[in-house]
């Protein structure tokens, strides 16, 4: 039974993207360095535990992330490389329902395939997603998904 859809944003919510020296200047020139050497921004192994149970359990878990501002069709086709080659690294286990790398500004209730949870770090997201279901602060996520293991 599908209990609906647990997504999270990347960039800021669960890799630490702006934590990167020098990322804006990174990305006018190109380099996808600041998605390669992104440490997480959460306890990977305590996350990746959390979403099997929780698949398990009847959730599906997915991705919706914003590429570059100012991308290219080269550019963001690496960069959907490298935050694919993260995901793999970081949250290896997890096999996800959907993966949405999509151009900067796309509205991310449009990308979702189900009516969900998502977890962004951007306000704006989070305002844009109601109606979609609920949206939370990256702050929250051990606790939503804690009270998501009771249902």
């Amino acid at each position: 039974m599908n209990k609906g859809t647990i997504y999270f944003d990347m960039d800021g919510t669960i890799a630490d993207f702006y934590g990167q020296p020098q990322w804006l200047a990174d990305l006018e020139n190109f380099s996808t360095r600041p998605y390669q050497q992104a440490r997480p921004l959460v306890n990977m192994s305590a996350l990746a535990k959390r979403l099997n149970n929780l698949q398990r359990k009847g959730f599906r878990i997915g991705i919706i992330s914003w590429l570059s501002k100012s991308g290219t069709p080269a550019y963001n086709a690496l960069v959907t490389a490298v935050k694919l080659a993260w995901l793999a690294e970081h949250l290896g286990s997890v096999q996800f329902d959907e993966i949405h790398i999509v151009a900067y500004g796309t509205p991310k209730s449009q990308v979702a395939q189900n009516i969900g949870i998502l977890f962004d770090d951007e306000e704006r997201n989070r305002l844009e997603w109601e109606g979609n279901g609920q949206a939370f602060a990256p702050y929250e996520i051990f606790d939503v998904l804690e009270a998501l293991k009771k249902i």
